[in-house]
């Protein structure tokens, strides 16, 4: 079951309120900005503040003849992306409960659940597909049959990508095995809600961040901030993290009864194949981060000569000691962002 509310951040509470005087100006700019397409940045409030290296960037006011600075501009961008976002999540939970109260399950058709618009117009044939329309017959009967447990629940099947548009892909992170416990799966690979306890494969992850870059080790595990990532100057980082074992980035998955890859081999597969080859062919510099040999076997998906991949041992407590710890995934995948001219990611949650 869905985690409740009062136990998990939203993306909201990552980005702290910007100062009230300097937001009502930079609010009445946004307004009078398009806000129809859906090609940006995700989730959360419409005021933040934007910080570049810990330091505040309000940026500069418009000169005298009213012409906007770059930073306003760039603020401007920001805050849509955020807002566009924010109502991708809004829509498939209202689609959710829209079913609910029509006397359903809460079923709803995954390619309604897919509503970021870069990706649902790039893989719309491939709901079309005959492997995509029996894995959406499967889905459809294990949610309505209602014996076990759906996770994570349908509204975040494509939180990654509905969170990451395809144009702010420069970074994918390819995990393995879906959690199954209750209450774990969020739509990201190794992300859990706040409130749950870090399993181990992550509180891994938080050990070599720490060796690595020296982060400090959370006290949560919602990974969601690396979706989101702070914009700092011109550039945004993004992140995709899938789950290609056989659930896509949903970690979708009758998981009530802890019936691990009890949804594999039903689609999700020739799926999550699809979004890694997308992102190959349409994107160029993204680095791809392959833990385990479950997600080393995507290196065919994968244009070598456009894209940088780096590839360690799983995390989990099985594995870890045999390549992962020690490998600096987090910094050497900077370091290549940054000779690539972009900025690097910033780790620490």
């Amino acid at each position: 079951m869905a985690p409740s509310s009062s136990s998990s951040k939203t993306l909201i509470d990552f980005f702290p309120q910007s100062n009230p005087k300097r937001r009502k100006t930079t609010d009445n700019v946004a307004g009078s900005s398009n806000l129809q397409s859906v090609t940006s940045l995700p989730v959360s409030s419409s005021s933040l503040s934007i910080t570049d290296n810990g330091g505040s960037c309000d940026g500069n006011p418009s000169d005298a003849s009213g012409v906007l600075s770059a930073e306003q501009k760039f603020r401007m961008e920001f805050n849509k992306s955020l807002a566009l976002s924010k109502r991708n999540l809004r829509i498939c939970s209202e689609k959710v409960l829209n079913s609910k109260a029509e006397g359903g399950n809460g079923y709803v058709k995954l390619k309604e659940l897919l509503v970021e618009d870069s990706w649902l117009v790039t893989l719309s044939e491939e709901f079309e597909k005959p492997y995509a329309k029996s894995l959406c017959k499967f889905v459809e009967t294990e949610i309505c049959g209602g014996k076990v447990p759906i996770y994570p629940p349908p509204n975040l099947i494509f939180n990654a990508l509905n969170s990451t548009p395809l144009n702010k892909v420069k970074a994918v992170i390819l995990g393995q095995d879906p959690y199954h416990g209750p209450g774990q799966a969020m739509g990201l690979s190794f992300s859990v809600p706040e409130g749950i306890k870090i399993p181990s494969s992550l509180g891994n992850i938080f050990k070599e961040l720490k060796q690595d870059l020296g982060c400090t080790i959370p006290s949560h595990g919602n990974l969601e901030k690396w979706t989101v990532q702070h914009f700092r100057k011109k550039r945004g980082l993004k992140k995709v993290i899938l789950n290609p074992a056989g659930y896509f980035a949903a970690q979708h998955g009758p998981h009530g009864n802890h019936q691990a890859n009890s949804h594999a081999k039903k689609g999700w597969e020739q799926l999550t194949d699809a979004v890694i080859r997308t992102i190959s062919e349409k994107r160029r510099g993204v680095v791809f981060i392959l833990w385990g040999n479950c997600a080393q076997e995507k290196v065919r998906l994968i244009d070598e000569s456009k894209h940088h991949i780096l590839k360690s041992a799983h995390p989990s407590g099985l594995s870890a000691h045999r390549g992962f710890f020690g490998c600096r995934h987090f910094s050497r995948t900077n370091q290549i962002l940054e000779k690539n001219g972009e900025l690097p990611i910033d780790w620490q949650l």
